[in-house]
């Protein structure tokens, strides 16, 4: 962290949290990613009753980064930019309301940020997107299984981290070489 800066919170849902994770680990001044669940009504729910849809959570994750070193603007950049924010509930072949495009701000600047970068991104002159990214107040932040955390950089010969997650990362050092951490 800078001398002068205060961590901030950003949590965010774009289909798998493993895929978000992997993306968001990767971003300079991003100092933790943690993936867990949020948005539902069962309290400390398991990733069974996550996965079986009627717990009504989404897989998040919840990044602590430095806004000295980059802001919250620019990691919805990322966010919108590494999945899909036009298809209500699905992420590729993730189905349900648990791999839905989800952003929960943690202050009213947060949500003044994500309203107008939604709106930009809707009236596009180029490309107009039809957003359907929840935008809401964060709920409670339930932890995911200790397994499931950092999960591509522990499992990255696992199939779906080869078809799915790679594929991400290789976007992302592609659009956002800039800001990306030395690894």
């Amino acid at each position: 962290m800078s001398a002068t800066s205060t961590p901030e919170v950003a949590t965010l849902g774009g289909g798998c949290f493993w895929c978000v994770e992997a993306v968001f680990e990767l971003i300079r001044g991003v100092h933790s990613v943690e993936s867990g669940y949020a948005g539902g009504k069962v309290p400390d729910p398991s990733y069974q009753q996550v996965c079986g849809g009627a717990t009504g959570h989404a897989e998040v994750v919840k990044i602590t980064f430095d806004p000295a070193v980059v802001s919250f603007h620019e990691l919805l950049v990322v966010f919108f930019s590494t999945h899909d924010p036009t298809t209500l509930n699905r992420q590729g072949a993730d189905v349900g309301t648990q791999y839905r495009s989800v952003i929960y701000y943690h202050t009213e600047e947060q949500k003044r940020i994500a309203e107008n970068l939604i709106q930009e991104l809707k009236t596009d002159a180029e490309r107009p997107l039809k957003i359907v990214t929840e935008l809401t107040a964060v709920p409670t932040f339930y932890k995911a299984e200790e397994y499931h955390q950092h999960y591509f950089k522990n499992h990255p010969e696992q199939g779906y981290c080869q078809a799915v997650v790679g594929p991400k990362v290789v976007k992302l050092k592609k659009l956002f070489a800039q800001i990306l951490a030395k690894v």
